[in-house]
C-alpha cells in the first residue's frame, strides 16, 4: 500500500513537472499580443518564434498540442491575438483559428478597383466597406490628387475589422513613405509629384519588363516636351473600364474614339490622374529616363521593345515585327 502511494505521488509530481515545464503558460497574467505568421513561414520557424518571443516555454509542448489536435500544417499566414498567460493548448487553438489580420499581396499596375477587389476577397468586405475604400479620396481632405496612383503596390498585413477609409490611408501612407526618398529628385527637376506619378502609371502599364521602363519613360518625356499626343493604349483602357473581359482587355475597334480626357489619341498631355498604381521601378524610370531620340515604340510577339525616332521608322518596325 505504501509503495502504491509513493508511486502515485511520483506520477503526480512527474506529470505536474511536465505540465509546468512544457505545457503551462509562461506567465500568470498577461494581455493579448499580436503574433505574426509570415507568408511562406514553415511550422518549424513558427514554433521557434513562439518560444523565442515567450508565448510558450519551449517547442516540445506546443508541438504536442498541435499533434494532439492532428493539425500540424494548418496554420495560415496572418496576425493572431495570443496571450502569454495561455497554456500551449490555448496558443494552438488561437493559431488554428481565424486570424484577425490577413496578408494581401498587391501587384504593380492595378487600378484602384482591382485593388479593392483583392481586398474584398481577402478581408471579406461587404460592398459598403469596399465603397469606403474606393471613395476615400472624396470623403476627406485628400482630394483628386489621391483618386488613383497612390494605393501603393506592396505586401500588406491588414486588420479585417478596419474601415475601407482606414485601409485606404494605410496604402496612401505606404506610398508617402516609399515616394519620400525621391521627392527631392523630382523637385530638383521641377517636376510635380503628381506629374511624376501620372507618367509612372503609364510606364507601368505599357510594359511588363522592368528593363524597358527607362526607355518608355524617355519616349513619353520626348513626346510631352514636343507637344505631341501620347497615343498610349493603356490610358484608353482606363477610360473604357471593364466591359466584361477585365479592365486591361485589348482595345477594340472604336475604342480610339472614346470621348474622354483619358484618350491620349485625342488629347495632348497627360491624363487627369494616374491610370494605375505604379511601383518604385516605374517611378525611378521617370526620375531617371533613358536618353533617346525615339518618339515611337512597339512590342513584338515575344515582348521585346523596338523604338524609332521617326514615324517612317516606326512604320518599318510595324511591318517587320507585327505583320
Amino acid at each position: 500500500m505504501k509503495k502504491t502511494l509513493i508511486l502515485i505521488v511520483v506520477v503526480i509530481v512527474v506529470l505536474s513537472g511536465f505540465y509546468y515545464f512544457f505545457l503551462a503558460a509562461p506567465q500568470s497574467r498577461a494581455e493579448s499580443e499580436r503574433f505574426v505568421v509570415s507568408l511562406g513561414e514553415s511550422r518549424v520557424q513558427i514554433i521557434h518564434n513562439l518560444a523565442q518571443n515567450g508565448f510558450v516555454k519551449n517547442s516540445l509542448g506546443i508541438n504536442l498540442a498541435f499533434w494532439l489536435r492532428g493539425k500540424f500544417g494548418n496554420i495560415s499566414p496572418g496576425g493572431y491575438k495570443i496571450s502569454k498567460s495561455g497554456n500551449v493548448f490555448k496558443v494552438a487553438g488561437a493559431l488554428l483559428g481565424e486570424s484577425y489580420m490577413k496578408w494581401v499581396v498587391v501587384p504593380e499596375g492595378l487600378r484602384k478597383e482591382e485593388t479593392a477587389n483583392l481586398l474584398q476577397a481577402a478581408l471579406n468586405w461587404n460592398d459598403q466597406v469596399k465603397d469606403e475604400f474606393l471613395n476615400a479620396y472624396a470623403t476627406s481632405s485628400l482630394g483628386n490628387d489621391y483618386k488613383e496612383g497612390v494605393y501603393f503596390p506592396d505586401t500588406y498585413l491588414l486588420p479585417k475589422d478596419e474601415t475601407g477609409f482606414e485601409i485606404a490611408r494605410r496604402f496612401i501612407n505606404r506610398f508617402n513613405e516609399k515616394f519620400a526618398p525621391y521627392a527631392d529628385g523630382f523637385a530638383k527637376q521641377d517636376v510635380k509629384w503628381t506629374t511624376a506619378l501620372k507618367i509612372a502609371s503609364l510606364v507601368e502599364r505599357e510594359t511588363g519588363n522592368a528593363s524597358d521602363m527607362p526607355l518608355i519613360a524617355g519616349i513619353i518625356w520626348n513626346r510631352l516636351l514636343r507637344g505631341m499626343v501620347l497615343q498610349i493604349d493603356a490610358a484608353i483602357q482606363y477610360a473604357r473600364g471593364d466591359i466584361g473581359q477585365g479592365y486591361w482587355a485589348p482595345l477594340q475597334s472604336g475604342d480610339l474614339k472614346i470621348n474622354s480626357s483619358y484618350n491620349t489619341y485625342l488629347h495632348k498631355g497627360l491624363p487627369p490622374t494616374p491610370i494605375s498604381n505604379p511601383g518604385l521601378t516605374a517611378i525611378l524610370a521617370v526620375l531617371n529616363p533613358a536618353k533617346t531620340d525615339c518618339l515611337y515604340y512597339l512590342h513584338d510577339d515575344r515582348g521585346d521593345i523596338h523604338c524609332a525616332a521617326t514615324y517612317a521608322g516606326h512604320k518599318i518596325n510595324i511591318e517587320k515585327y507585327l505583320k
